[in-house]
């Protein structure tokens, strides 16, 4: 069956890096298109980047543009998120999605296959 696991999570302070990782059994990732999403206490889940099935198109929220990078690696079936300069709003649960046509999307309906997400924690 299909598989999506992130890892990579964990404590930052206000200011650092991290990356997170999305590992993917089960499907023929490389024809996929990837997301990220992230979802803070409270909070409805968000968009936070896409990238498309080559890695050719990417997309961002307004909020990390400029701060996080996605990325992929389809020799290892794994995806990325780069994030730089961390801020406390960046806390949440990161999630990635797999979305079969291979386009990047920010639109939540569009993804097939869900990871079940990795804690994201930035102290100021």
């Amino acid at each position: 069956q299909v598989q999506l696991e992130e890892s990579g999570g964990g404590l930052a302070q206000a200011g650092d890096s991290a990356r997170v990782s999305c590992a993917a059994s089960g499907l023929a990732f490389s024809t996929y298109g990837m997301g990220w999403f992230r979802q803070a206490p409270g909070k409805e889940r968000e968009f936070v980047a896409a990238i498309s099935w080559s890695g050719g198109t990417t997309y961002y929220a307004g909020s990390v543009k400029g701060r996080f990078t996605i990325s992929r690696d389809n020799a290892k079936n794994t995806g990325y998120l780069q994030m730089n300069t961390l801020k406390p709003e960046d806390t949440a649960v990161y999630y990635c999605a797999a979305e079969i046509t291979g386009r990047a999307t920010g639109a939540m309906s569009e993804y097939d296959y869900w990871g079940q997400g990795t804690q994201v924690t930035v102290s100021s």
